[in-house]
């Protein structure tokens, strides 16, 4: 399966490739380009040079691996088509393909060139599935900035906004709820689901009014959009602590603690239990926990205190990621990158940054890479596994203005979304060092940005629109499929 038979033709980009399959070799030629005319009669061949195709993907996509020749001119998308020659598909499907690790953005020529390689060399060419060009859907429109998003749940994207309301959106682009309770601008968003499959959530959310909010929301009763009036929610708990705005926020994965970071240049630690449920004390700590904790009976709030309180950061705490039980990262406007010993509290590491950092995002799951995103337009990758690093492993520049928000897909080691102030959203595979895609659809300045469904990429920004754009298909396409 795979293997191209000998004698086949197939038209590929207005030329025709004779594709002939030996034991031992295989040759693609360029026939129509192969000798080419000069004003006196002379004919030149056309420069060849000797490939070899690999790939991980699955045995029927796999073709012969043995060097053969193709025409030195052809870039990726020429390569692609050689390859579904050899292939035999019926269905065209579009692939890229890497040199030494690296996606080919040149033809091969001009990459032989760069490389300083001689004519000669047999290029190892691996190709994977292209990603398709994202399709971009009608906006969601909001009263005021929209400054927060959450589309970890697949059929739920969640918002915050500068009119201190958070929304919950189904996948026909409706909002079918509103959460009420913070006095200031929604600053972070994020939704954890419950253990209990009952299809419950709890939404924690942070805010300009120096709290931390955590509510209940179920997506059975949701799950359908009401002509009627959008119920309201009010928070379960608050957590009050911070001396400022809280920035970010991020929940420890055993879901029952709470990580925030401030304008007051300090992170919080705070218990909150996966069912909400207040944690059992011993007898003798109960004065300390009437202490600590403060039950409003008029609308059944429960006021709490942070545990911890990380120290360290001499400016506004940014971004936090908690990838592990044990540990958390912090990026602030300090030019550093902490990462932080969870049971003692105290600062392990410390990268610095030329500029000021906005955001933070941790690679996928088998990866320790660090992205960031900062007052530059420059999205930086960092490896904190270096113990001698000195400066980001990795810088991608294609914005034009300072970066706001940045997120590691969580199937790939290799995929990561980028917002600015640019307007612009840009989707990366850091093999490469230019964007996959660029998306342009807001009119000011993006302020969040998340991966929602696997496939598809959400937005919002200081134009009071939330964006959706989808068909990304080079991972098997998962959750909700209305906007796709």
């Amino acid at each position: 399966g795979g293997e191209a038979s000998a004698g086949r033709y197939c038209d590929l980009r207005e030329e025709r490739f004779a594709c002939s399959c030996g034991t031992h070799s295989v040759s693609v030629v360029a026939s129509l380009g192969r000798m080419e005319g000069t004003g006196d009669g002379i004919h030149v061949e056309e420069k060849q040079v000797q490939v070899r195709f690999t790939t991980k993907l699955s045995p029927d996509l796999r073709v012969v691996n043995t060097p053969f020749s193709v025409p030195s001119h052809l870039t990726r998308y020429g390569l692609s088509e050689v390859i579904n020659a050899l292939l035999g598909l019926e269905k065209p499907q579009p692939f890229d393909c890497l040199i030494d690790g690296e996606l080919l953005r040149t033809s091969l020529e001009h990459f032989l060139i760069l490389r300083k390689l001689s004519a000669e060399t047999i290029l190892s060419i691996e190709y994977i599935r292209a990603v398709a060009p994202p399709k971009q859907h009608d906006p969601l429109l909001h009263a005021d900035w929209v400054s927060a998003v959450d589309s970890s749940h697949a059929s739920f994207i969640f918002t915050g906004s500068y009119d201190n309301f958070i929304r919950a959106w189904t996948v026909d682009g409706s909002c079918n709820h509103t959460f009420e309770g913070h006095t200031d601008a929604i600053t972070a968003i994020s939704a954890i689901e419950s253990n209990h499959d009952n299809g419950a959530l709890i939404l924690v959310s942070s805010s300009k009014d120096q709290t931390i909010r955590i509510w209940q929301f179920s997506t059975t009763d949701h799950s359908k959009s009401s002509k009627t009036v959008k119920p309201i929610s009010r928070p379960v708990k608050i957590l009050k602590g911070h001396g400022s705005s809280v920035q970010t926020i991020a929940v420890k994965p055993s879901r029952d603690e709470i990580c925030s970071g401030s304008w007051d240049c300090s992170l919080k630690l705070w218990k909150a239990s996966e069912n909400l449920e207040m944690e059992e004390e011993p007898v003798a700590s109960k004065k300390r926990r009437l202490d600590r904790i403060q039950v409003s009976a008029g609308n059944q709030e429960t006021h709490v205190e942070a545990h911890a309180t990380l120290e360290g950061h001499t400016q506004v705490v940014a971004a936090v990621a908690w990838p592990e039980n044990g540990i958390i990262y912090s990026a602030s406007w300090d030019h550093s990158i902490r990462s932080w010993d969870v049971e003692t509290a105290v600062n392990i590491t410390t990268l610095t940054c030329s500029k000021a950092l906005h955001c933070l995002s941790i690679g996928h799951e088998t990866s320790s890479l660090l992205a960031t995103g900062g007052t530059d337009p420059v999205l930086r990758v960092w490896d904190p596994r270096i113990h001698v690093t000195v400066g980001p492993v990795l810088q991608l520049s294609s914005h034009k203005a300072w970066i706001t928000a940045c997120k590691w897909h969580q199937q790939s080691r290799y995929h990561i979304i980028s917002a600015s102030h640019d307007g612009s959203v840009k989707l990366w595979d850091i093999r490469s060092k230019v964007p996959l895609y660029t998306m342009e659809a807001h009119q000011d300045k993006v302020l969040c940005a998340d991966w929602w469904s696997k496939n598809c990429i959400v937005s919002g920004g200081a134009d009071c629109q939330l964006h959706v754009f989808s068909s990304l298909h080079w991972l098997s396409a998962g959750g909700s499929d209305e906007f796709c």
